[in-house]
């Protein structure tokens, strides 16, 4: 039986570019910060790769190599030169466990952030505000434009957790970003803090220009960088519309249909009758790879935090799956999932 992955919010399948490109960075055993000749090529190599993912990505400012999105959360979290945490309450667990004590700022049912909540919010000394450009769960878009106004005007600093956007579409406005290599393509383990500027950091030492304890991941970072050197035009061609047709002909909800900002890669969507978790069960028994939210939390099978600070009936959001897309999706393989989900529904 040949299985359909359409989890890929969770993590995709290694592009064959970035798997070249790590085997390149093994060849260089040497540690890029070790002053002969091996550490100067590997030294090369590794901020050739850091200029290629700002351009990649069209940041102008500085990028902080990490082990994923969750050390570069931890990262500016706690280090940025800051007052108080403020994070929305749609946050990934990433963040949230971070820093567990920051107010959290409230959504409206549609998933936005409730931006005049967040203007009364900021109106303290040098606030530091989180906020999710793609939600992992919904697909739902922030509006980081404008909530970058609210908190730039408060003199705050904004981070964006672009770990579901990047290399998808566009970096939003913001001070600092936080992506993840695995959700492009990229290797597992490999990510980056992107700030505006190290001064806006506290440095700890170190490497990454004294902002990073540890050894430079050199063959992580030249696969994060073909990888997104690998994206052109589209991040894929797959369109949800057959199945989403399908989900409400047949009495589901889709749950884009009553989001702010509704993204292409990500999407929720309920079955009449049948929990979420005995949905994921049967699914994976017919051959097919879906989730129950985030894969941080999945396993755990609770109710998902994002939903039910949407305001979602409990009853509703217990019955919702998550299907996202990647890089190497065909409509085909949608199309068989729309038609396995129209067959249990």
């Amino acid at each position: 039986m040949t299985r359909i992955y359409l989890d890929h919010a969770a993590t995709s399948p290694l592009r064959p570019e970035a798997r070249s490109a790590v085997e390149e960075g093994f060849a260089m055993w040497a540690n890029p910060s070790s002053p002969h000749a091996e550490g100067r090529k590997a030294r090369a190599a590794l901020e050739d790769a850091r200029d290629r993912c700002k351009g990649a990505l069209g940041w102008q400012g500085e990028l902080i190599f990490t082990s994923g999105a969750s050390e570069a959360a931890a990262l500016a979290l706690h280090h940025a030169k800051a007052g108080a945490r403020l994070v929305s309450a749609v946050e990934h667990d990433c963040i949230l466990g971070t820093v567990p004590d920051a107010e959290r700022l409230p959504v409206r049912p549609d998933g936005a952030l409730d931006v005049e909540m967040l203007a009364e919010a900021v109106q303290r000394e040098r606030p530091l505000v989180a906020v999710q450009h793609v939600n992992s769960e919904t697909g739902n878009r922030q509006n980081l434009a404008a909530i970058a106004n609210v908190v730039g005007e408060a003199g705050g600093l904004l981070l964006a957790d672009c770990a579901q956007s990047a290399g998808k579409m566009p970096l939003p406005p913001c001070d600092m970003a936080i992506i993840s290599a695995h959700k492009f393509g990229g290797p597992i383990g490999m990510g980056a803090l992107l700030v505006r500027d190290h001064a806006m950091l506290k440095p700890v030492g170190g490497h990454e220009r004294g902002y990073r304890r540890g050894t430079e991941n050199l063959p992580g970072a030249l696969g994060m960088a073909a990888a997104l050197d690998a994206v052109g035009g589209d991040y894929s061609a797959a369109s949800f519309d057959p199945l989403a047709r399908a989900v409400r002909d047949l009495g589901g909800t889709w749950l884009g249909d009553q989001l702010a900002d509704p993204t292409p890669y990500v999407a929720a969507l309920a079955m009449p009758g049948m929990s979420a978790t005995a949905q994921v069960m049967r699914f994976d028994m017919l051959g097919l790879a879906v989730s129950q939210g985030s894969a941080c939390s999945s396993g755990t099978m609770k109710t998902s935090h994002v939903l039910g600070a949407m305001g979602l009936e409990d009853a509703l959001a217990a019955r919702t799956i998550r299907v996202s897309i990647g890089w190497n999706t065909t409509q085909q393989e949608l199309d068989a999932f729309a038609h396995a989900w129209a067959g249990l529904a």
